[in-house]
């Protein structure tokens, strides 16, 4: 079979924007021979984001959720609960209440603790030869969560584990292994936020678990399933997507020099400069959704029934909405990333996200006056989803 579009192709990991470009250019509304549609135009994904007509409820689908261990195994069961796989009443209830936790005010309050944490990574990681990935990005983001919610600091490295092995569960192309390691982490993370909700009830605090613990709309209250279910979504949605936002954003300004250096003269750029950066190399390369009716396209109609890939990594690449598009452009105007997605499930995490990553960014530049790659042989995750590096070595000058 001679496909135009593999998912599982590994040449993808290392560059999928020349697969993009040629599969945009060909045939954008794509029919593949495993039966899915392949959607790589920023219009069209934008028409089907913002859709009434397409579903996320995924874990209702038979063959996703036997993939995945089957429809009663942990995993399945704790995503039927998510709000990102759930629409319509079911879908705002839980976001109205997950959302507290993300408001513009509830963010903008973290300012000072990301800062703290962002200094105490940087202090410990020195100067010299560093894995920025291992070193400051990836234990970040969970020690933020982990902070927001009221989990001991301490325990972050084993949040970061179960999270590792649960966010596998949105790949397309899952493996009988990658099915036993997710809902043993599932099982694991349960147990262990449950328990932390069990002390919340003992003894209150001002943390987020508490507060979704009390927190009403209309009388409605979440339930503990429901708290647990989202609070594993939180730490994978925020965990991968930030991560990935500044291993990628960084190297795609050490690959452009001209854009470091004018980010050094104008470190304000930064605010909306973290928007280009996730729009030139993506931290999260698609979603996928399924159509309940006929979906139209301006060039195609999409049955319903069907299901849906959003290339988000060719969407932040088209042409005819972003002009030059491979090329990084931190003073570009314009620029919506496509890659937090958009309509009722665009994320809620996003503005948290864009501030750990812009907020690491600028403490790197302000500390260090020579930040280089320490290799061009960089390796990217075989992860169809989210795009991030295994590692990324960096040498750094005071």
């Amino acid at each position: 079979m001679n496909l135009l579009f593999d998912p599982r192709d590994p040449s993808l990991s290392a560059d999928p924007y020349p697969h993009y470009r040629r599969l945009r250019e060909a045939d954008p509304v794509h029919q593949s021979p495993f039966g899915y549609w392949v959607l790589t135009r920023y219009a069209d994904l934008d028409v089907v984001l913002r859709s009434p007509s397409v579903s996320s409820e995924f874990p209702r689908d038979k063959t996703w959720a036997k993939h995945r261990g089957g429809p009663d195994s942990p995993i399945v069961t704790s995503t039927r609960k998510w709000m990102l796989m759930l629409d319509g009443a079911a879908h705002r209830r839980i976001r109205g209440l997950m959302g507290r936790a993300f408001t513009p005010r509830a963010v903008a309050r973290l300012r000072p603790r990301i800062a703290s944490a962002i200094d105490d990574l940087i202090d410990a990681m020195g100067e010299g030869e560093v894995d920025l990935l291992s070193q400051l990005a990836l234990p970040l983001p969970v020690t933020v969560i982990c902070e927001l919610l009221g989990l001991p600091t301490t325990d972050r490295d084993q949040c970061r584990e179960w999270t590792d092995k649960i966010a596998m569960v949105v790949d397309p192309a899952i493996t009988p292994q990658m099915a036993e390691e997710m809902n043993a982490a599932e099982v694991e993370f349960r147990a262990y936020i449950t328990e932390q909700l069990n002390q919340r009830r003992r003894n209150p605090s001002d943390d987020i678990l508490s507060l979704l613990l009390a927190a009403e709309v209309d009388g409605e209250q979440l339930t503990d399933d429901e708290i647990v279910a989202n609070v594993l979504l939180m730490f994978n949605a925020g965990h991968e997507t930030t991560v990935n936002l500044i291993g990628n954003g960084m190297v795609a300004l050490l690959q452009h020099p001209d854009q470091l250096a004018l980010l050094r003269e104008n470190p304000s750029l930064i605010e909306t400069g973290i928007d280009e950066l996730a729009r030139y190399d993506a931290p999260v390369q698609l979603a996928a959704r399924i159509t309940t009716a006929d979906v139209e396209l301006t060039s195609a109609t999409i049955p319903a029934g069907s299901k849906v890939m959003l290339m988000y990594g060719a969407a932040c690449r088209d042409p005819e909405r972003y002009p030059d598009p491979d090329r990084l452009d931190l003073t570009r105007d314009g620029v919506k990333p496509i890659a937090f997605g958009g309509g009722p499930h665009y994320c809620i995490g996003a503005p948290l996200g864009r501030l750990e990553a812009s907020m690491v960014i600028t403490a790197l530049l302000d500390r260090y006056s020579s930040i280089d790659l320490a290799t061009e042989e960089l390796q990217w995750r075989r992860n169809v989803n989210f795009r991030g590096l295994k590692h990324l070595p960096l040498k750094l000058v005071g």
